[in-house]
């Protein structure tokens, strides 16, 4: 399944060099290039990307800006930032503008490729200096919780959706159906007022939901005694 991808950048070396990487990748074509948040929502409404690949300090229009527009009106394209910055303001806005990816411009191509692939199938992806950054905002010295009375359940799903994980990969992780996974996540979205999964990874690290990123890869972001069968 081919991914068709639109590159924003306002650096000419930058927005020509990505679609070259891009360009290289199997299974991903990319359609246009833009200059600025702008261009970003004209070529959305225009072509109707999977993915754009958007810079976030951009003239006329950031990216913010612009990634909260063709989330509002072109809810089938996913947006991953590619950005020089990793700063806390940064990241949150972006990821409250409703992008699903955020990397920083020294990723390799095979990070990219993984970003826009990760968001494609709904999930989220963000580079290791961002997932410190995120950790970063979390207090060790406070015990996490949520402010709205989320059940443990709906606690680890929110966990792993900040993890990462797909619907079907929750599923398989806590041993209960696809069905249960999506009734625990309305039930956490309307709680939280959350409007999709990119604020649903906001809402988990704001709120010391997610651990640090140096985790074992198999459903680390549950407590041991939560990993086990149960609806």
């Amino acid at each position: 399944m081919t991914t068709r991808v639109v590159v924003v950048d306002d650096q000419t070396v930058v927005r020509e060099g990505l679609e070259l990487i891009l360009g290289l990748l199997p299974g991903v074509e990319v359609l246009a290039c833009g200059v600025d948040g702008v261009d970003a929502v004209r070529l959305v409404a225009e072509h109707r990307p999977d993915v754009v690949l958007m810079d976030l300090r951009m003239p006329r229009m950031d990216g913010v800006a612009a990634t909260r527009r063709i989330r509002a009106e072109f809810p089938d394209t996913e947006v991953v930032v590619l950005t020089t910055y990793a700063d806390d303001e940064s990241v949150f806005a972006a990821l409250r503008a409703g992008a699903r990816g955020y990397l920083t411009k020294d990723s390799r191509s095979t990070e990219i490729a993984e970003a826009i692939a990760a968001v494609r199938r709904g999930e989220a992806h963000f580079d290791p200096a961002v997932q410190r950054r995120l950790a970063d905002v979390v207090s060790p010295r406070r015990e996490p919780r949520a402010p709205v009375a989320l059940t443990p359940r709906e606690t680890d799903v929110l966990r792993l959706i900040a993890d990462g994980r797909s619907n079907a990969e929750i599923a398989r992780g806590l041993h209960i159906t696809e069905a249960t996974v999506k009734t625990h996540i309305n039930n956490l979205f309307a709680k939280a007022g959350l409007r999709d999964r990119a604020q649903a990874v906001t809402f988990a690290f704001r709120h010391g939901l997610v651990r640090a990123p140096d985790r074992s890869p198999e459903f680390a972001a549950l407590p041991p005694e939560r990993n086990q069968r149960r609806t």
